[in-house]
């Protein structure tokens, strides 16, 4: 996708995007299938900087993580410490799913109000694109966010996870 400006359409998506000066500077995420990867994915083609922690081992449910994927590796393969470490390590998080947080997805909100970070769940059955990146724009300018953790459903659970988040990042960053 081409780059966009702050108040250009979206070719094909009808979606225009405005917003203030903040910038996102570091996109990071636990490397997981899904949401987490379509992040560092458009990060990656945007060439801006991502990380995260990533359980040891680079584990993901469909294997070992690649290398390409500039994620550290904890001492232990847990899921909730990594989440953890990540919510630590951003400003604020954006949470991705089609419907209710449920697993690791609630986790990470359970550990963005433990840690007092800002988080946002765009729940992509009830807010259409258009509305969850104004959303998500006011919520970035508003808590002055330059890192951003982004976190969702893995694969397994949403196969249509992936294209959604994607989809947002594209037009966010």
């Amino acid at each position: 996708m081409a780059d966009i400006d702050e108040n250009d359409s979206i070719p094909g998506k009808d979606i225009t995007i405005s917003h203030g000066t903040r910038r996102i500077t570091k996109i990071i995420s636990g490397g997981q299938t899904g949401a987490d990867q379509a992040a560092l994915d458009v990060a990656i083609e945007k060439g801006i900087p991502h990380g995260g922690w990533i359980p040891k081992g680079r584990l993901t449910e469909a294997g070992m993580l690649p290398e390409n994927y500039q994620l550290k590796e904890m001492e232990t393969a847990s899921y909730p410490l990594r989440t953890e470490q990540n919510v630590i390590d951003s400003d604020a998080t954006l949470i991705v799913s089609h419907g209710e947080l449920t697993g690791g997805s609630a986790y990470t909100r359970e550990m963005a109000q433990k840690h007092g970070k800002p988080w946002i769940h765009i729940d992509a059955d009830v807010i259409p694109m258009k509305e969850a990146i104004t959303l998500i724009w006011s919520w970035i300018d508003e808590n002055q966010v330059e890192v951003l953790n982004v976190a969702g459903a893995r694969a397994s659970n949403d196969a249509k996870i992936y294209p959604r988040a994607r989809a947002i990042l594209e037009a966010l960053l």
